[in-house]
């Protein structure tokens, strides 16, 4: 019965596997020629991650091009924001632009729970689509971020390079932003067991601007809410594996580990050996290959996989890069990445 389950599952569950699994953080996307063209068609990425329909296309174009062990939402960290009351768009040259940003205890008692069946359903219908097209080929995989980067971007109202508003927020107002990250904890909690009731069989959380806190701040203002998140998911879906990504999180990944994820993914920045002697043994390993290095020639990129999966043996390994892939990256070396992983063990037996 286990082996009819998709592989990455079922090394996310901590299950003997015959390789790691290999998928790539946003593996859907502007790296990949018919997505542009679909993004010729349809500008609005709202409008791209909304519709149900070509939501579940754009999510399935990796899978038709690479078959990658994991199939993950098209969607964004921000797509539940409207649902709490929150509105916000993506421009393509900007990127996410909230106004008004929340800036007051009147903004965030206004904010409502989250209703993922009536907000988000079509989040729910692809994700089942998904499940449907893929069966036992791949594991479905759902994502959210996670509260204090949803903060960052509600209180800065776009991306920020220092994060200065949301900080000064953190120090001067404490209560205010602890109402904040708390409600948005729930909600996301929430999300995240409407997409596991949907189909996702994985769920990985983006914490991606809690590398920006110190590590006294990560314990106050990221952690918690982490754990929060998880313990309400792990109360309705003890078996459903959640890996944590943070960008820059060399700092804390002790911290990370500590929130009770099955996973941590690991950036680019820590090298896998270092990764593995300072993360608990039970907990997995995701990562690492630095995606810059797609831009390199398939010599260079199957060692470094080779690098990667050597250095992470003896523990839980997906492998994947330390962030996601680069816009600009040419086809034909994500596919050389995909097919180095699938080969992985074969390769190592002829590599020194």
């Amino acid at each position: 019965m286990s082996n009819a389950l998709p592989l990455l599952l079922r090394a996310a569950r901590g299950e003997q596997v015959e390789r790691p699994p290999v998928w790539m953080m946003r593996q859907a996307g502007r790296y990949m020629k018919v997505y542009r063209d679909l993004r010729d068609r349809h500008p609005s990425f709202r409008d791209r991650s909304e519709n149900p329909d070509l939501s579940y296309e754009i999510s399935m174009q990796p899978f038709q091009a690479f078959q990658p062990d994991g199939v993950i939402l098209f969607s964004d960290i921000l797509t539940p924001l409207p649902g709490m009351g929150i509105d916000f768009d993506i421009i393509e040259s900007r990127g996410p632009i909230i106004d008004p940003p929340i800036r007051s205890i009147a903004q965030v008692e206004a904010l409502r729970p989250l209703e993922p069946a009536s907000s988000l359903a079509f989040v729910g219908e692809v994700l089942g689509r998904l499940r449907e097209s893929v069966g036992s080929e791949a594991a479905v995989l759902g994502f959210v971020g996670a509260p204090w980067t949803l903060a960052a971007y509600a209180v800065e109202g776009k991306s920020s390079k220092d994060y200065a508003v949301i900080k000064a927020m953190a120090f001067r107002e404490p209560q205010l932003m602890h109402r904040l990250l708390s409600h948005f904890a729930d909600s996301i909690a929430t999300y995240v067991n409407y997409q596991i009731d949907s189909g996702a069989q994985v769920v990985q959380l983006f914490d991606s601007w809690a590398g920006q806190l110190s590590p006294i701040d990560y314990d106050t203002f990221a952690a918690p809410y982490q754990k929060r998140v998880i313990d309400q998911v792990r109360a309705k879906h003890p078996e459903t594996p959640l890996i944590l990504y943070i960008s820059g999180s060399a700092g804390v990944l002790e911290r990370m580990a500590a929130t009770g994820v099955d996973f941590i993914s690991l950036d680019w920045s820590v090298d896998m050996t270092d990764g593995c002697k300072r993360l608990p043994h039970h907990v997995g390993i995701q990562g690492n290959v630095d995606p810059g290095l797609l831009f390199g020639t398939p010599e260079a990129i199957r060692h470094r996989i080779i690098d990667t999966v050597r250095k992470a043996r003896g523990r839980r390994h997906i492998l994947n890069l330390g962030h996601g892939i680069l816009p600009g990256t040419p086809e034909e070396n994500a596919r050389v990445f995909f097919e180095t992983g699938k080969r992985v063990n074969e390769l190592m037996g002829t590599v020194g």
